[in-house]
């Protein structure tokens, strides 16, 4: 009796809880659609990845169209083939409408403060009423080819400004690609009527060959208090800067400021006269306080009017046109040869004798050559 009493009772425990699963049961109801529109999506990637005709992106930039103005230079910078062939009937028809403009490459330490420099200088340019566009160069990562393009975080007042257009390009791991679009990109901002361009360099290293041989006027910004004032200023960079700015020369750091100022002055004088006549200069400012920013753009102008003058400038910049064409010519030779089909098939397993010690690098190199220029006789 006991057992059925024991039973009867577990069994009604079963029944509720059934019940009482039954109850939270949720009907499936009718298939919930996408929160986001699938045809939507797909418009706006055919409207990113349509290419207007050229002569639509000239008359835009010529009319000062800040957005067509960033689609070309996107344009510019895609490595695709039908993007480029128009990309260069889009410099054509600019490149008669550029050349006045001042270019300035800013170059140095990291850490030295060069954005918020920019952004000090830049404010003080459009308060004068000129029209400014940066070009501001950021590292790209060697293992996910990415980039962090944060410069227009770091200079927010000149971001919005009207009379300014920042522009963050990442190096992609290239000198030479950089050399090239920049000095593209410098040739669509001139046409779009900004009157000063500024190049800023990802730091001390051999992007500044790349820059200092796009620009009229190069600027090297230091820092004090970091240890030996000269450490890592090597003389290539001190002999390619035409001024030498001492940041953040405010508060308790102006003594050190100056000290530093006076090293780099003793360094100068070891160095030959420069070929443009112009002695560089080396003076000190905050980005902070806005001290002697007004110096720096005023050493410029002299730098500018003395070159202008002896015609040191007119034939600076003949021969960055002949750089540009030696560059162009390098790097479409590379694309051409990695992307022949000959090279294609023969890379892998030239790459995989090398890492089994079969072949020199060099060997693999010669056979791959041999193969390209075989190819290009055919």
């Amino acid at each position: 009796m006991l057992f059925l009493v024991k039973f009867a009772t577990a069994f009604k425990i079963m029944e509720q809880d059934k019940q009482f699963q039954s109850a939270l049961k949720v009907n499936e109801g009718i298939t919930q659609p996408d929160s986001l529109n699938p045809q939507a999506i797909e418009r706006m990637k055919s409207m990113r990845s349509a290419v207007l005709p050229a002569r639509r992106y000239v008359e835009d930039i010529l009319g000062g169209d800040i957005v067509m103005l960033s689609k070309a230079i996107t344009l510019i910078e895609s490595s695709l083939p039908h993007h480029q062939s128009v990309a260069q009937e889009v410099i054509a028809g600019c490149l008669p409408h550029s050349g006045q403009a001042v270019r300035l490459g800013i170059t140095g330490v990291p850490g030295a403060g060069k954005s918020t420099f920019i952004e000090a200088l830049g404010m003080e340019l459009v308060g004068r009423k000129h029209k400014i566009a940066v070009l501001a160069i950021d590292p790209s990562s060697q293992r996910s080819k990415g980039s962090i393009l944060g410069d227009k975080t770091r200079m927010e007042q000149l971001a919005s400004h009207p009379q300014a257009y920042i522009r963050p390009s990442a190096s992609a791991g290239t000198l030479g690609g950089v050399a090239r679009k920049t000095r593209e990109s410098i040739i669509l901002c001139e046409a779009a009527g900004f009157d000063t361009i500024i190049v800023e360099t990802v730091g001390v290293g051999q992007s500044e060959t790349a820059v200092h041989s796009m620009v009229d006027f190069f600027l090297l910004i230091l820092i004090s208090g970091a240890g030996d004032e000269l450490q890592g200023i090597k003389r290539g960079i001190m002999e390619m800067a035409d001024g030498i700015v001492v940041n953040k020369a405010d508060g308790d750091n102006i003594l050190k400021a100056n000290r530093a100022k006076a090293e780099c002055e003793n360094a100068l004088h070891l160095f030959p006269m420069a070929a443009s006549g112009f002695a560089p200069k080396v003076l000190t400012c905050s980005s902070i306080t806005k001290a002697g920013i007004t110096g720096v753009w005023d050493m410029v102008l002299e730098y500018l009017a003395l070159t202008r003058e002896n015609g040191f400038l007119a034939r600076k910049r003949v021969q960055q046109a002949v750089q540009i064409m030696h560059d162009s010519i390098t790097e479409d030779v590379l694309l051409h040869f990695y992307q022949n089909n000959e090279v294609k098939k023969l890379l892998a397993s030239a790459e995989e004798g090398i890492r089994q010690q079969k072949i020199s690098p060099y060997a693999g190199a010669a056979n791959l050559l041999a193969a390209y220029f075989a190819q290009l006789k055919q």
